[in-house]
C-alpha cells in the first residue's frame, strides 16, 4: 500500500510540475502582466474613470481641497493607478485559476469529461484523467501561486521606481518652492495689501485663471504641480514666477482686491505722509509724483504707475491742481496706497505712498487704527510750521493775516508727531531703525514772511530758530536717519509748475528709497547737516523717565 501510494503520489507530483512549469506558470504570469498594463489606463474609454477625484471637491487632501486645479499624477494619482494595476493584475490570475483550471480543467478530469464535454467511455482512460486530475489541480495552484509571488515582486521593483520619481517631482517642487522664497528673503519681498481695512501680509496671492476666471489660492510648486498646474478647465497656469505666473492677475487672499503686477516679485517700500488736516499732505504727494517723473526724464530713474487706477487717481489729481489753488482735503476714512514702480539700473521698487485724513492723527486711539503704519519702511513728516502756536506767536501785522490765508493745520508738526510716536513704536517695534523725511510745506508762503528768519540750506537749524528745536531733537532721538527739506507744492504742481521744484519734492522719497539700497542718493545730493567726511553728528539721546 505504502509503495502504491508512493507511485501515485510520484505521478501526481510529475504532473503537477509538469503542469506549472509547462504550462499554467508562464500562461497566468502572462495573464497577469497584460492584466497589469491594461488596468494603467482608463477603464474604459471616453468614460469618466471614476479613480480620479472631482477636481476642487471636498476638503480632503486626496480631493484638491477645494483648489480648482488636478493634483499633479505624480502626487497621488500614480499611487493609485499603480495599485489599482497591481491588484487587478493578481485577481485575473486568480480568476483564472479558479475559473479555467479549477471549475473547467479539473472538474472536466475529475468527472471523466472531453475536452468536447462528451463523457469518455474507455475506462482506462477515465482512471487516467481521474489520476491526472489532482496534479493539473495542484499544478495549476503551484502555478497560480508563483505567478503572483513573481508579480508582486514585480510591482515591488515597479513600487520602488516610483518612490524614486516621487521623491524627484515632490523635491524638484520643494526645491523651487525654496527658491522662491529665498530669493524673496534676500532681496526683502514682503507683499502687503494696499487696500483701506485690510493692510494683511500676502505671503501667496491668489490668482485667476485666464480661461475660466477660478480663483487659484494655492499656485505655487506643490502637489499641484512642480512646473505648472492643470486648471479644471483645461488651462495651464505656471506654478512660479519663472514659469509665467505673473502674467496672471494677482488677488489678494483677505479682501479679493486686484494687486498690482509687481508684487511677489518687487520690494515694497511704505511710505506714509503724516501731518494734520491742510497741512499740505495731499499737493506734496502730487508733487513728489511729479518730481519723480521729473527726475526720469534727466537720469536713468525710471518711474511708472504700479496700475491703473493709480494713474487715474493721479491724472484725476493733477487736473484738480490745474483747475484750483488747494486740493481738496483726504476724506473715506483709511487710505489705499498710492503705488509707483521705481527703477534704477537693475534693482527695483514698488513704493506704496499713504495719504491719510489729518483727523486719523488726533488722538491714539485712531493712530492705532491705522493698521498700514505696522509696515512702515520710513516716515514722511509733513510739517506745517504755520500752525505751531510759538511760530504763529512770532508773526505780526501782514505776515498773520497771509499765514492764515494759508489755511494752516489746527494741529502743529509737534502735537502730530507727539502722537504719532508712541503708537508708531508699538505698531511696527522698529522706529529706531527707520528714517524721517522731514518736509516743510508752504514755503512759497515762508519766503515772504518778515517776521520769520530765512530758511536756508539747513532746515533743521532753521526749525530750531523758529522755536521747534524739541521737534528736531525728538526725530534725531526717535529715528535710526532724519533730513530735511522745504518744499512749496504751489510751485510744483498745477500750471506752471516748476521742474526745479518738482524735483526737491521728490527729493525726500529718493532719500528713503535709498535707505531701502535703491541707488537713488546721488540723484538727492549731500546732507547739508552732514559733517566734513559726510556723516551727520550724533544727537545726545533724550532723558527719559
Amino acid at each position: 500500500m505504502n509503495v502504491v501510494a508512493q507511485y501515485v503520489l510520484g505521478f501526481v507530483a510529475l504532473v503537477a510540475g509538469a503542469v506549472c512549469f509547462g504550462n499554467a506558470l508562464w500562461q497566468l504570469l502572462a495573464l497577469g502582466v497584460r492584466a497589469v498594463c491594461s488596468a494603467l489606463g482608463p477603464r474604459q474609454e471616453g468614460l469618466a474613470d471614476t479613480r480620479i477625484p472631482v477636481v476642487g471637491g471636498g476638503s480632503g487632501s486626496g480631493s484638491g481641497g477645494g483648489e480648482p486645479a488636478e493634483l499633479a499624477y505624480w502626487w497621488r494619482q500614480m499611487w493609485v493607478d499603480a495599485a489599482t494595476a497591481g491588484g487587478f493584475g493578481i485577481r485575473v490570475i486568480w480568476l483564472r485559476f479558479t475559473g479555467q483550471w479549477t471549475q473547467r480543467t479539473t472538474a472536466r478530469l475529475f468527472r471523466g469529461v472531453r475536452s468536447n464535454g462528451l463523457p469518455e467511455r474507455n475506462s482506462f482512460v477515465q482512471l487516467a484523467m481521474w489520476l491526472v486530475a489532482p496534479g493539473t489541480f495542484l499544478g495549476a495552484l503551484v502555478g497560480a501561486t508563483l505567478a503572483t509571488v513573481f508579480l508582486t515582486l514585480a510591482l515591488a521593483v515597479f513600487a520602488l521606481l516610483l518612490g524614486l520619481v516621487w521623491l524627484g517631482a515632490a523635491g524638484t517642487a520643494l526645491v523651487l518652492r525654496g527658491l522662491e522664497r529665498g530669493r524673496a528673503t534676500v532681496l526683502r519681498i514682503r507683499v502687503k495689501c494696499p487696500y483701506p481695512g485690510c493692510y494683511r501680509p500676502v505671503p501667496l496671492a491668489v490668482h485667476r485663471c485666464p480661461g475660466c476666471r477660478e480663483p487659484h489660492a494655492r499656485l505655487r510648486p506643490g502637489r499641484y504641480g512642480a512646473l505648472r498646474h492643470m486648471c479644471a478647465c483645461g488651462q495651464r497656469l505656471g506654478a512660479s514666477r519663472l514659469a509665467g505666473r505673473g502674467r496672471l492677475t494677482a488677488l489678494c487672499p483677505h479682501c479679493d482686491q486686484v494687486l498690482p503686477d509687481a508684487v511677489g516679485t518687487t520690494r515694497v517700500v511704505h511710505a506714509p505722509l503724516i501731518g494734520g488736516t491742510s497741512s499740505g499732505k495731499t499737493m506734496l504727494m502730487a508733487a513728489m509724483v511729479e518730481g519723480l517723473h521729473a527726475w526720469s526724464r534727466r537720469s536713468g530713474l525710471r518711474v511708472e504707475y504700479a496700475s491703473t487706477n493709480d494713474r487715474q487717481t493721479a491724472n484725476s489729481l493733477n487736473q484738480e491742481l490745474r483747475q484750483a489753488t488747494w486740493a481738496h482735503a483726504t476724506t473715506g476714512g483709511q487710505p489705499r496706497a498710492f503705488m509707483l514702480t521705481v527703477t534704477l539700473g537693475r534693482r527695483r521698487r514698488l513704493l506704496y505712498l499713504y495719504d491719510p485724513m489729518g483727523e486719523s492723527l488726533e488722538d491714539a486711539e485712531r493712530v492705532r487704527a491705522q493698521h498700514y503704519l505696522a509696515h512702515t519702511d520710513g516716515v514722511v513728516l509733513v510739517a506745517d510750521v504755520l500752525a505751531e502756536p510759538t511760530v504763529r506767536a512770532k508773526l505780526t501785522g501782514a505776515d498773520a493775516d497771509r499765514a492764515t490765508a494759508a489755511r494752516p493745520s489746527p494741529q502743529g508738526p509737534w502735537e502730530t508727531y507727539q502722537r504719532l510716536a508712541g503708537e508708531l513704536s508699538a505698531l511696527t517695534g522698529r522706529r529706531g531703525r527707520m528714517s524721517v523725511a522731514t518736509v516743510v510745506t508752504k514755503r512759497d508762503v515762508l519766503d515772504q514772511l518778515g517776521s520769520l528768519p530765512v530758511a536756508g540750506a539747513r532746515i533743521d537749524t532753521w526749525l530750531t530758530e523758529i522755536g521747534l528745536g524739541g521737534l528736531v531733537r525728538a526725530l534725531g532721538h526717535d529715528f535710526r536717519a532724519d533730513r530735511y527739506w522745504a518744499v512749496s507744492a504751489h510751485a510744483a504742481t498745477g500750471a506752471g509748475s516748476l521742474d526745479s521744484e518738482q524735483r526737491r519734492a521728490a527729493e525726500p522719497v529718493l532719500w528713503l528709497l535709498a535707505a531701502s539700497g535703491l541707488r537713488t542718493g546721488p540723484l538727492v545730493g549731500p546732507d547739508p547737516a552732514a559733517g566734513p567726511k559726510g556723516k551727520k553728528p550724533k544727537e545726545k539721546k533724550l532723558e527719559t523717565a
